[in-house]
């Protein structure tokens, strides 16, 4: 099976589709019709060659994939907001569009995204710390304390999981998400994307977001047990300075992971695939239509599925401008 460049994201009632310099989002609407939206797009490691480095480029990869999921989250919610016609602007919107000069929207991204990482960040890596230092009563073991640490990470982060998982719309939503799986399965193992040829295909994959957030986890357990420092607050800073160095590594064993069928890697990988039987559901035959109409909007997949059985696939196949 061969890899594409293709990644995706489920959105609210949609699937985004990202492949080289463009990705797209297909809605389907209250009325069923499906919108799809087009966007350019520049990577941070094109503007900025220095984060091409490894661990640089999981840093910018991850904040680059919070940014465009942020953009496509926002433009498939506007669907399906009540009453939005009828809705004034607010003195706030008023204000930030007069003095922002039509860039209000992407500094309110990027204020929301910086909140979403500060939360993040709180919930994950702040509060586990304290929560673990309580056993100092009971041990002096840095080692131990670091280890049981990581397991309260683990353990809030699966429970968050579970918990989110059992809102009506974030059911679909991770129906949404079973359905992009599929058709980049599909897709990379060079079938043509039919709502039947898709529907026979697993709805794990190994680049998932999903995973990458519980490798983070996993390796963020193996990082603070064996660096250690004195000092509460020195290590809390310490923990704080290595979460984009985590990211970063993390980012390096998916992109293995994404391109290697070797049984280790396969091995190392069941984790965040089985998470994804939390994360992901099977789709109904609506959705697949949403995520193929997605992936044609930045693929020529037929070309590519000709190119797939040549032997070259690699930076082939976007949708040439009409």
């Amino acid at each position: 099976m061969k890899r594409t460049m293709i990644g995706g994201q489920a959105v609210m009632e949609g699937v985004m589709m990202k492949n080289l310099d463009k990705y797209a989002v297909a809605v389907r609407k209250p009325n069923k019709e499906i919108v799809v939206d087009v966007q350019d797009y520049i990577g941070y490691t094109e503007k900025y060659p220095i984060l091409r480095l490894p661990i640089l480029r999981g840093v910018a990869s991850f904040v680059e994939s919070l940014v465009v999921g942020m953009k496509t989250l926002t433009y498939s919610a506007s669907f399906f907001e009540e009453e939005e016609e009828q809705k004034k602007p607010s003195k706030m919107d008023t204000w930030l569009e007069k003095h922002l000069k039509g860039k209000a929207e992407d500094v309110l991204i990027g204020i929301t995204v910086c909140i979403s990482i500060i939360m993040a960040v709180g919930l994950f890596m702040v509060l586990p710390y304290f929560l673990a230092n309580l056993l100092r009563h009971y041990t002096d073991s840095n080692f131990f304390i670091s280890f049981m640490e990581g397991i309260v990470r683990i353990g809030l982060f699966l429970f968050y999981i579970i918990l989110i998982s059992q809102m009506s719309d974030i059911r679909r939503t991770f129906m949404y998400h079973g359905a992009e799986h599929k058709t980049i399965n599909c897709l990379e193992h060079g079938e043509e994307l039919t709502v039947e040829n898709i529907r026979k295909h697993s709805r794990y994959h190994k680049r998932c977001g999903t995973s990458f957030l519980l490798i983070v986890m996993v390796i963020s357990v193996i990082f603070f047990m064996f660096i250690q420092v004195e000092g509460t607050w020195m290590r809390l800073l310490v923990r704080l300075l290595l979460v984009p160095v985590i990211a970063g590594v993390s980012y390096e064993f998916i992109r293995l992971a994404g391109k290697s069928d070797h049984s280790f890697v396969n091995w190392l990988s069941k984790p965040g695939m089985a998470l994804q039987g939390l994360t992901t559901r099977e789709p109904e035959d609506e959705m697949i239509e949403v995520a193929i109409r997605s992936v044609e909007a930045v693929l020529d997949w037929k070309e590519y599925i000709n190119a797939l059985n040549n032997g070259e696939v690699e930076g082939c196949c976007s949708v040439k401008e009409k």
